[in-house]
């Protein structure tokens, strides 16, 4: 499977195998720049509940907690993913990313993830040279194990995958017309992706389960064809619509059933929630 985290992190990658679906209208070429003010800090936490569908049933799945640590001249950010007890009789889950990316830039200069799902597990290491248009990656099968270590050429700015969640806070909609696309690109299994997020305006009044209803921002994000999701598929993203920017719910069709990651709790917010309805 090899999808829990990767897809709640960043709602359009995942790893293994798959292929790109860019439509052809898509210019994917074109640098973006970071907003000069961020939209966290540290001590900001945010925890989501992920809900499995099949059959018209809606199964907790487990849950994805996200942590901003202030590191002197780098942001460290931390996203951990671990399915629940109940579930675990279908799917095991034990995900940990981490990035650490420069304040004045938010570009990445190194990232670690250790992924263990089922019967699938690896440790990565990625060091980014942006200047020098490249990555340096360290692999193996779990921390401690033999790695494998493999260079590829980048084009700049790129990010690696939980960097990119954070990047994106950054940027300001609130000038931009329905149907507007962001291209970004994001480094992961010892690939780059080219990749666009649609920006599909505005709902004023969005329910979210158990967090009572909101002002936001909706977006689709690019997906990953192959054996998760189809070539029609398409993710919705609601993010709060203030200062903050943060997701807070997405749902999914995957191959079979469909996924939705709701907010669960957060704290240590930058700005005043002011998306908050009631």
């Amino acid at each position: 499977m090899k999808t829990f985290l990767p897809l709640f992190l960043l709602p359009v990658l995942l790893p293994g195998g798959d292929h790109l679906h860019t439509p052809a209208s898509y210019p994917v070429d074109k640098p973006t720049a970071p907003a000069p003010a961020v939209s966290f800090q540290h001590g900001e936490q945010l925890t989501y509940k992920i809900y499995y569908n099949l059959n018209f049933i809606w199964v907790p799945a487990g849950e994805v907690t996200f942590r901003v640590l202030d590191e002197g001249t780098q942001y460290h950010y931390q996203a951990k993913g671990t399915t629940y007890d109940s579930y675990e009789w279908f799917f095991t889950v034990n995900d940990e990313y981490n990035s650490w990316a420069d304040k004045n830039t938010l570009l990445p200069n190194y990232s670690e993830r250790s992924v263990n799902e089922g019967d699938y597990h690896i440790f990565e290491k990625i060091s980014f040279n942006q200047g020098a248009k490249k990555t340096t990656v360290w692999r193996a099968p779990y921390r401690g194990a033999a790695e494998t270590v493999t260079q590829h050429a980048v084009q700049p700015p790129v990010y690696d995958v939980l960097s990119t969640l954070y990047f994106l806070r950054t940027l300001d909609f609130s000038a931009q017309q329905q149907g507007y696309s962001l291209p970004f690109r994001v480094f992961m299994d010892q690939e780059e992706f080219p990749l666009q997020m649609r920006y599909m305006g505005k709902e004023t009044d969005k329910k979210v389960h158990g967090m009572g209803r909101y002002k936001t921002m909706k977006f689709q994000p690019e997906v990953i064809a192959g054996n998760v999701f189809n070539e029609d598929a398409r993710m919705t993203v609601w993010v709060s619509d203030d200062q903050n920017r943060i997701p807070l719910l997405i749902e999914s069709p995957v191959s079979v059933g469909s996924v939705k990651m709701v907010l669960k709790q957060y704290w240590g917010l930058r700005y005043d929630f002011t998306a908050k309805v009631d």
